[in-house]
């Protein structure tokens, strides 16, 4: 519920006409200096207070400034072209201190509490943001999504990596731990819900980050910031680790020696999938990309059909197996389970791009309801098929004389590829932004940061090539602060005084599963690693 409707409109009136008032509110700068704001602060609550504290966490242009642009790649698909990087990767230009610098210093929810009952201020504006850091390489936010586009980008992120990994997972946990993976999603629509009611309290907040910054101040954008860079980076570790298996499974007798030193053919793979993306990195314009993985739902769609095709028309067959529950290895599962729902990084930013934001409830129940039967589906017939023989990802089990195999493994390695730079690019733009502002026009050291990025990736890969195991624990330890946990917190803390029992006792409930899953499956995940690298 939007606060502005709680309002008269005489009320709203006495806000909009009074601009002497209403500037001194806006710049938090400015409640030293005036006694009528002195006087007013002395009035506030706690509550009001603590949203004080937070304005003054925020006076100065917090980092990652670059966020918003780089994840709308998710989801809004730009005109194709190419070209590499030339010039600077970000360049800084400044504004009139009037523009640029007040519109900075605005807090993102206003210095009162929500009893008072003040309509919620201006906040920094993406036009101001675009205009003090610009970034080449993408295109500025566009709000002109529609409902059934909304939902596209929404698949389009939730459907992935998780697709390939679900059979395993059920071979892990048993039978029974479907019925976890369908509370995961509900717990995901909920949480995703609960983001859009904090977007919902300024105008302001358009992203996961910003609605940290409102809960917690400077320190809560960047732990949040913190945490979803190293998904992404995790990410692209696994897009490396899943085209080197496919690729070595088609090839299973490539190797190579190299100075004495002999690569399998999973480090050979690995080494060439990274230098064939590397050049994407270096795009200083990825519209080509972002329409290239807009595709992902497509290929997901047809990995699934390719096994579908193996198992009826190939007469590969579904035979009955598998355990009811396994307790031992239910802790693994939670770590897949909650991998495969963790699009909360983007859903701020598809809520924000929408023509009518009213309509997001649709979105996530289409984009809910369709990963769910995607994975289920494939989770069921993955291992009806390959019963304990599954690996962490169904390509592997597939039989190579088969032309949907094929089809298959090559979705599974073409489709990374596009996905790649995008994925790490938020992760490079944030780098790019901390270099002092006499380094950031260098066309060098941004190619320098993303190179090292991506080599770095490839050595992480090389050391733990670990599918299931490293999506597991991106699961448990990532996954479930992001999609479980921070958005009952920053509920809580931004919709302070305003909750209904029940919301806190839901939200409680739901932050206490979220650490609990996270922790035994951490545990697990890193257990399991620790014997697979002795």
């Amino acid at each position: 519920m939007k606060l502005d409707e709680d309002l008269g409109h005489d009320r709203q009136d006495e806000f909009q006409t009074d601009d002497e008032e209403n500037q001194a509110e806006r710049n938090c700068d400015y409640d030293d200096d005036d006694d009528d704001d002195i006087s007013r602060s002395e009035d506030l609550s706690p509550a009001s207070q603590n949203s004080s504290d937070n304005c003054m966490d925020i006076n100065t242009p917090s980092w990652p400034q670059s966020y918003r642009q780089s994840m709308d790649m998710f989801t809004s698909v730009t005109p194709p072209s190419i070209s590499f990087l030339t010039g600077s990767s970000l360049t800084q230009r400044r504004l009139p201190p009037s523009t640029s610098e007040s519109s900075l210093h605005k807090p993102l929810i206003p210095s009162t509490n929500f009893d008072k009952e003040v309509l919620p201020l201006k906040t920094p504006s993406v036009t101001s943001l675009n205009n003090i850091i610009s970034v080449p390489e993408l295109p500025p936010p566009r709000e002109q999504c529609s409902l059934a586009q909304a939902a596209l980008n929404g698949i389009n992120v939730i459907c992935g990596l998780g697709t390939l990994a679900v059979p395993y997972a059920v071979h892990e946990g048993g039978w029974l731990s479907l019925l976890l993976l369908l509370l995961f999603c509900i717990i995901s629509f909920y949480t995703a819900m609960l983001l859009k009611r904090c977007l919902e309290v300024s105008p302001g907040l358009k992203t996961y980050l910003d609605i940290g910054q409102a809960a917690f101040g400077i320190s809560g954008r960047l732990v949040i910031a913190i945490i979803l860079y190293m998904e992404l980076y995790a990410s692209c570790i696994e897009y490396t680790i899943m085209m080197s298996d496919n690729l070595a499974t088609m090839f299973p007798k490539t190797h190579m020696y190299i100075g004495g030193l002999y690569l399998t053919s999973h480090q050979f793979f690995a080494i060439t999938a990274t230098l064939v993306v590397l050049p994407t990195v270096w795009l200083r314009n990825l519209g080509l990309l972002s329409y290239l993985s807009a595709g992902g739902v497509v290929a997901s769609i047809l990995v699934v059909i390719c096994l579908l095709w193996l198992g009826v028309v190939d007469q590969v067959g579904f035979h009955p197996r598998g355990t009811i529950i396994n307790l031992a290895n239910l802790p693994f599962t939670l770590g897949i389970y909650g991998f495969c729902f963790a699009g909360h990084s983007v859903f701020p930013n598809i809520y924000s791009s929408m023509k009518e934001p009213s309509k997001f409830p649709w979105v996530l129940v289409a984009t809910m309801g369709f990963s769910s039967l995607i994975y289920i589906g494939v989770s069921v017939c993955g291992f009806l098929m390959f019963g304990d023989n599954i690996k962490s990802q169904f390509t592997l089990n597939m039989p190579q004389q088969y032309m949907a195999t094929k089809v298959a493994i090559w979705t599974a390695v073409v489709n990374p590829m596009t996905k790649y730079a995008l994925t790490i690019m938020p992760v490079a733009l944030s780098l790019e932004e901390l270099l002092p502002s006499s380094h950031r026009k260098s066309h060098g050291m941004a190619l320098i940061i993303r190179s090292v990025l991506v080599m770095s990736i490839l050595i992480v890969a090389l050391a733990v090539p670990f599918f299931g195991l490293v999506m597991a624990l991106m699961g448990s330890l990532l996954a479930m602060l992001v999609a479980i946990i921070f958005p009952c917190v920053c509920y809580l803390k931004i919709w302070k005084g305003r909750l209904t029992k029940l919301e806190i006792a839901a939200c409680g409930t739901i932050i206490t599963f979220g650490i609990f899953c996270s922790g035994i499956g951490t545990y697990s995940a890193f257990a399991n690693l620790m014997d697979k690298m002795v």
